[in-house]
């Protein structure tokens, strides 16, 4: 494609007017079209839906039959899901909303809480411990994982620690 038409077909996307619910198009990742914030949340959604759930059916079915394996297999679809909405998110030029933060806290403070019930009340096979624990060093490690692939090491600390100038403005 020569510059010229390129400069033209790049100047009328950026004078394009978007549809309802959807943010405008531009360059995102390496000269890809960024996705709208429709397009990002149906693709979120769809990833979820089939990831998700395959990932929960293998975790609930290890924990119903005692197979360390399935839960394995669960935990592993789960993690796959976590990484394609990592890709959505780069794709889209994005981070995850803090909805999807809070979902996602709050899922893991549940699970958590129900894993320790459990254990309280000797309720756990050892099969189902170990898998527990499995999921949730998993997770645990996954955030620090991705704050330092997607801010770099410096970055994931700042977005933690902050330091402040006597005159109370918030500094790095």
């Amino acid at each position: 494609m020569s510059r010229v038409r390129h400069h033209a077909l790049k100047q009328w996307a950026s004078n394009a007017s978007p549809g309802v619910n959807q943010t405008r198009r531009g360059e995102g990742v390496n000269g890809m079209l960024k996705l709208s914030i429709t397009e990002r949340d149906l693709l979120v959604h769809a990833n979820w839906a089939v990831l998700g759930l395959c990932g929960t059916a293998f975790l609930l079915e290890g924990f119903a039959t005692d197979s360390f394996l399935l839960s394995l297999v669960g935990i592993c679809v789960i993690v796959a899901g976590f990484i394609a909405h990592m890709v959505i998110n780069a794709i889209a030029g994005t981070a995850f909303s803090s909805g999807e933060t809070a979902l996602g806290m709050g899922l893991f403070g549940i699970a958590i809480l129900v894993f320790i019930a459990a254990w309280l009340q000797g309720a756990l096979s050892m099969s189902d411990y170990w898998s527990g624990l499995a999921l949730f060093a998993v997770l645990t490690v996954g955030l620090p994982v991705y704050m330092a692939t997607r801010y770099g090491l410096r970055g994931a600390f700042s977005h933690f620690h902050k330091t402040h100038d006597p005159m109370g403005k918030a500094g790095k």
